[in-house]
């Protein structure tokens, strides 16, 4: 990455024409392991259809164009806590005087700035798409860092209470005293933070999920449906959760082979596309092959695989009472269908002061890709009433 100034700089993504030459190479040269006939998606990724992504990535995918549309969009580098931090900036387009509320969104794992690269217009520029153009948002999607175009972290990698604190930085030196939060995944808990720590600078939190349940107090205290769902969370965890346990354990040791390996990259991140959208099992009813590899291939042209799993460990460090805060700035939340886990609604008012809860009808845990026009619209919904607070 380039260095970077105090004040934000123009920054444009471009790739070595060398770097896409080696990647087609090793793609070609995939060694593939065998399974067991009929495993499908049981064991993991299916094989049949790891071979057909790799073989259209390798010959077939068109990274420079993919590279332009997200270039697209307005990106800019500033150095923040001494490293680069990558961001989006998108301004409103044409909103009535002083009513565009500046908005930073929060990304999680395993994704970048692109969880937002299909609402970020919607947001903009509402009255283009059918909306009403006073619900206009100031957009900014920074990469966390270790992720994306951001630096990678050299030392102890940041948790998500530091990430909030560097945003918190990154709205002052944009300009923006008074804004809103709203995020998904670790962006859920880097946008708590910032409602938790910077109170008087958050007019609203919207997330779409409420994290991972830390209770302290007597379980006999939980309403019948909170204890279902830690238990819910916790079978889910048995089932599903070894990857977030090699994260926060041993990243390194898988980080080797998947900075290595091209499909192998591209085997631990599609199977959490597929698992964790409303796709019924086919995952390209959630995203075009373009778009999975777009997403994958940021992270290979970046290196950033081992550097964005080292932020479990980070966060798994949180103390529990860090946890167990709740928020008391103003928090909405809104439940896809197909998201990883759905809190009750008694849980979300233990850990938050809760102004708004809907549960829309299609999307998973990226709903900002996967539905960016329910996405975009349950933004609007949520912070309407708080643009007079600015």
């Amino acid at each position: 990455m380039p260095d970077v100034a105090a004040l934000p700089e123009p920054f444009t993504p471009s790739t070595d024409p060398a770097a896409l030459a080696d990647l087609r190479a090793r793609l070609r040269a995939t060694r593939w392991p065998d399974a067991p006939a009929d495993a499908g998606w049981s064991l993991g990724t299916d094989l049949d259809y790891l071979r057909e992504l790799v073989a259209y990535w390798a010959d077939g995918f068109d990274w420079p164009a993919q590279e332009a549309a997200l270039a697209a969009l307005p990106h800019f580098r500033v150095r923040l806590g001494g490293l680069g931090i990558h961001f989006v900036h998108a301004r409103a387009a044409a909103a009535p005087a002083g009513t565009a509320l500046p908005l930073v969104l929060s990304h999680g794992w395993p994704d970048s700035f692109w969880r937002y690269a299909n609402v970020v217009p919607l947001l903009t520029d509402p009255g283009a798409h059918g909306a009403d153009p006073a619900d206009a948002f100031d957009v900014v999607v920074p990469d966390m860092p270790g992720y994306g175009y951001s630096d990678r972290p050299t030392g102890p990698p940041l948790n998500s209470i530091a990430v909030a604190g560097l945003w918190a930085e990154l709205m002052d030196v944009l300009g923006y005293q008074r804004f809103g939060a709203a995020g998904g995944d670790i962006g859920s808990h880097v946008s708590r933070y910032l409602g938790l720590d910077h109170p008087e600078r958050v007019v609203a939190v919207h997330r779409t999920d409420a994290g991972v349940p830390v209770f302290g107090g007597d379980p006999a205290d939980l309403a019948p449906e909170e204890r279902a769902w830690f238990e819910s969370v916790a079978a889910w965890g048995g089932a599903e959760g070894a990857y977030a346990a090699m994260h926060r354990t041993k990243p390194q040791t898988a980080a080797f082979g998947l900075t290595d390996s091209p499909a192998g990259l591209a085997a631990w991140i599609v199977e959490k596309l597929r698992s964790w959208s409303d796709c019924g099992g086919d995952i390209e009813r959630s995203y075009t092959k373009d778009e999975i590899l777009t997403n994958v291939t940021l992270y290979w042209l970046t290196g950033t695989i081992g550097s964005s799993m080292r932020m479990y460990g980070a966060n798994g460090a949180i103390p529990p009472a860090q946890l167990a805060r709740r928020v008391e700035v103003p928090s909405g939340f809104s439940l896809f269908p197909g998201d990883i886990a759905r809190p009750p609604r008694a849980w979300l008012d233990r850990t938050a002061n809760v102004a708004y809860v809907n549960e829309p009808p299609r999307g998973g845990h990226f709903a900002a890709f996967e539905e960016p026009e329910l996405y975009a619209e349950e933004l609007r919904a949520f912070f309407r009433p708080f643009r007079r607070a600015l």
